[in-house]
């Protein structure tokens, strides 16, 4: 049976039109939407085409989003890492991280004329026109932001974690038909064919022509998916491992005393210069090696630049960042995103971390920004603007359904801020997990400076074994009466004597026995 061909007709003021700023493409509005004969077909997009990527050469989206892109000098090596083998396939995800030498590299390949007169964009624009004008495909892809101006004028633009899910000029355009045949939701991380704009004096952005996969699922899949309100939240059964070498004590220490399980929500307390970030490192590098399954993703609020370059560089995960010289507005849209995409994510049967630095900062962006309600708290915080900030913190759960959400979130306190404290205190009690860090252990240089009697997990009892669980118990017991510094001391000593955690319970098993102890 023959395809149809749908044409949509549009006033011609409908166009797709770069803004004059990236403030401006958050209020994109229906005079640059292009909906017409650029997007024809788009009702049957998703039938099977002679054109369809096969499955073995279909990038997973981690790959597609993640991968960091390796410069090279060797056209060879450029074009391996942009195209298929065939050279019939170009990702415009790798193709945006090239440098200007790299896209004359490429474009000279191509035989693309006068490329030595463009700027980047340019370049990118012609070599993927030219690579179109040969019938071959774009392949890309981004996280769903949505944007609502009226009733009638919805559509969306797919983010770059690159860029923290900031407005960009290469952002991709979803339109409006798209998100309601196949209900995308913000947050949602969509592959598929994209094209270029046809007249760069007038269309500026890409836009996406076919849906390949949502979350890592078929288009189809997607649109089964629950919504995450609707999932039923449990107590985190199944632990996420954090030991990996012998030397690591900080991880080994929590892996007893504060164990981690898939949903967990957990504070990690800590006054300045305590080792927090060293801390969130550490525990970002333990679950990359030991739960790869897991999509981590590390988000860093109001923090200095050279600390998310050092994250970036320490790290293998997905870094967003939205850093002190950035407003509050930008903050804010920042962890919308994040949490949007997590949501979306653990719909789909995806276990994933977030790892925030920090809940205080968020909190007080929200202060800063949400409108007056009039009742202010001590510290001079509004009472309305923590309910954002805890909705952000209490969307870590175990999802009975399949799939999960740990948020591990750090809390300023000892700042000297007022509002800090009352932050703190706020929070306080809503999550499942604490750990305390000591700032005379990290003045009098004793790492990791965890205050064990304060720290533990709630329900501990379903992520440790028997064994365990009653020998830290009486671990507990015994650190009751020494001070936070011999408690470290020792139980560091101690740590290091055996090459692992399992072998330091049985010690303290064969201990007991010879004291007469169960």
């Amino acid at each position: 049976m023959p395809r149809k061909k749908i044409v949509l007709k549009v006033n011609n003021a409908e166009k797709n039109v770069l803004p004059s700023s990236q403030q401006e493409n958050e209020a994109f509005s229906s005079e640059a939407v292009a909906v017409g004969e650029e997007y024809e077909n788009e009702a049957v997009q998703n039938e099977t085409s002679s054109k369809t990527i096969s499955q073995e050469e279909k990038p997973s989206y981690k790959h597609l989003l993640f991968a960091k892109y390796v410069p090279s000098n060797n056209l060879e090596d450029v074009l391996k890492q942009i195209f298929t083998e065939d050279r019939t396939i170009i990702f415009l995800n790798k193709l945006k991280q090239l440098s200007v030498t790299e896209l004359s590299m490429v474009a000279e390949y191509l035989e693309i004329e006068n490329y030595a007169e463009m700027h980047t964009q340019e370049l990118i624009y012609q070599i993927l026109r030219k690579h179109a004008d040969k019938n071959g495909i774009i392949y890309g892809g981004g996280t769903l932001q949505i944007i609502e101006k009226e009733r009638d004028n919805t559509f969306g633009f797919l983010r770059s974690p690159r860029y923290s899910y900031y407005a960009s000029s290469d952002d991709i355009y979803v339109s409006g038909h798209q998100l309601h045949n196949f209900r995308l939701r913000s947050g949602d991380t969509i592959e598929g064919h994209i094209r270029p704009p046809k007249k760069p004096e007038e269309e500026k952005f890409f836009a996406l022509m076919r849906i390949e996969k949502v979350n890592d699922l078929s288009p189809e899949e997607a649109k089964r998916r629950p919504l995450f309100d609707n999932l039923t939240p449990l107590f985190p059964k199944e632990r996420l491992k954090l030991e990996t070498t012998p030397h690591e004590i900080a991880m080994r220490m929590m892996d007893l005393f504060t164990p981690i399980g898939k949903g967990q929500r957990g504070l990690i307390v800590s006054p300045p210069k305590a080792g927090k970030t060293t801390l969130l490192q550490k525990i970002a590098n333990s679950i990359v090696q030991n739960h790869p399954e897991v999509t981590l993703i590390i988000f860093l609020v109001d923090e200095r630049p050279e600390e998310v370059t050092e994250m970036q560089r320490s790290v293998k995960a997905e870094v967003i960042s939205s850093t002190f010289d950035e407003p509050p507005q930008k903050h804010i849209q920042v962890a919308n995103m994040v949490l949007e995409r997590a949501k979306r994510l653990v719909e789909s049967g995806h276990d994933v971390v977030i790892l925030l630095d920090s809940i205080t900062r968020l909190a007080r962006a929200y202060n800063q920004v949400e409108p007056a309600s009039g009742k202010i708290l001590s510290g001079g915080i509004d009472a309305n603007t923590l309910y954002k900030p805890k909705k952000f913190f209490g969307a870590a759960r175990n999802i009975e359904e399949g799939g999960s959400l740990t948020i591990l979130a750090t809390a300023l306190i000892d700042t000297g801020s007022k509002m800090d404290e009352v932050i703190y205190e706020e929070f306080k009690g809503t999550g499942n997990m604490e750990i305390h860090l000591d700032r005379n252990l990290a003045n009098l240089r004793i790492f990791p400076a965890i205050d064990l009697k304060l720290s533990g997990t709630r329900r501990e009892e379903l992520l440790l074994d028997p064994i365990t669980l009653e020998r830290v118990h009486m671990l507990r017991r015994a650190f009751g009466s020494m001070s936070n510094e011999d408690v470290i001391d020792k139980l560091t000593a101690a740590l290091r004597k055996a090459a692992t955690n399992e072998e330091f319970i049985r010690n303290l098993q064969v201990y007991a026995n010879l004291n007469g102890k169960s």
